[in-house]
Parts: structure tokens; C-alpha cells; sequence
């Protein structure tokens, strides 16, 4: 049988693991709905919608994937660990509340991604895009309010950790 300290390692260690993801995670959303995403105006949607093909549907499929995939996941384990662990109630609710917040970005994610997906499918033309694109910024500020809320329940959590 593992210490109480060991357990609590545990649980700490893949909350760190989810904290460093999902600030990762964070910091791509600001940066899309802040930076990349209204330069579409300055750009126009065609032009924008060439740079999303070859960037968000190049690279950024497996990397955006496996970035929200494993911040969702490792934030999701580490909330479970606290239902089997001997966990401070605070860290138990504050990874509760991040685990619930990861599922909703997910499902974010899961209206905002099709939208990127039928930007690389369509026809180049103004008219066309930029109802696509305005679906997809709107979705992607939910999704990066939700993820910056994530970070800041895990910093919590893992700062009312130790």
C-alpha cells in the first residue's frame, strides 16, 4: 500500500501535468482569438482562409489535437484520482470544477472544429468564408474563455495543494 504522501504526489504530479497542458492550451486560444483571428479582417477571408489551410489544417490538426486531447484528459485523471485518494476536499472541488470545464471546451472544440474543416473545403470567395470564419471566431472566444478558466481553476487547485 502507497503512503499518504505518494498519493498525494500522485495526484499533484498529473494535476501539474494538466496545468502545464492546459496553459499551453490557453495560450494558443488568446493568441488565435486575440492575434490570429482578427487579422482576418485586415487579410480579407480568402486570404485569411489560405493561412488557416495551410496552418490550423496543416500542422495544427495533430498538434491542436493532441495538445486539447491530453490537457482534457490528464485534467479529467487527475479529478478521478481525487475520488479514490485521500484528497483535500478544496483540491478535490477545484479539479472537479476544471475536469468540468475541460469537458465543456471539448465540447466547444466539437462546434468550432467543423467550421475549420468546411473553411478548407470551400469555395475561395468572400461571400462563402466569412460566414464560416465568423462562426468559427465566435465559437473559439467560448473555447478560450473556457480553457483560461481551466488554467485558473488548476492553478488554484495545485497551488491549494501544496
Amino acid at each position: 500500500m502507497q503512503s499518504e504522501a505518494a498519493v498525494d504526489s500522485i495526484v499533484r504530479d498529473v494535476a501539474v501535468a494538466a496545468l502545464l497542458l492546459s496553459g499551453i492550451l490557453a495560450g494558443l486560444s488568446l493568441d488565435k482569438v486575440i492575434v490570429q483571428l482578427p487579422a482576418r479582417r485586415r487579410m480579407g477571408a480568402v486570404a485569411y482562409a489560405g493561412y488557416a489551410r495551410a496552418a490550423d489544417l496543416g500542422n495544427g490538426v495533430v498538434f491542436y489535437a493532441v495538445v486539447g486531447i491530453a490537457a482534457a484528459v490528464l485534467t479529467v485523471v487527475a479529478f478521478g484520482l481525487t475520488l479514490t485518494r485521500s484528497t483535500p476536499e478544496t483540491v478535490r472541488v477545484l479539479l472537479g470544477a476544471g475536469a468540468g470545464l475541460s469537458v465543456l471546451h471539448s465540447a466547444a472544440t466539437g462546434r468550432a472544429a467543423p467550421m475549420m474543416f468546411r473553411i478548407g473545403r470551400a469555395e475561395d470567395t468572400k461571400a462563402v468564408l466569412e460566414p464560416l470564419l465568423t462562426r468559427f471566431a465566435r465559437w473559439s472566444a467560448v473555447r478560450a474563455a473556457l480553457q483560461v478558466a481551466t488554467f485558473v481553476v488548476l492553478v488554484a487547485a495545485v497551488t491549494a495543494g501544496t
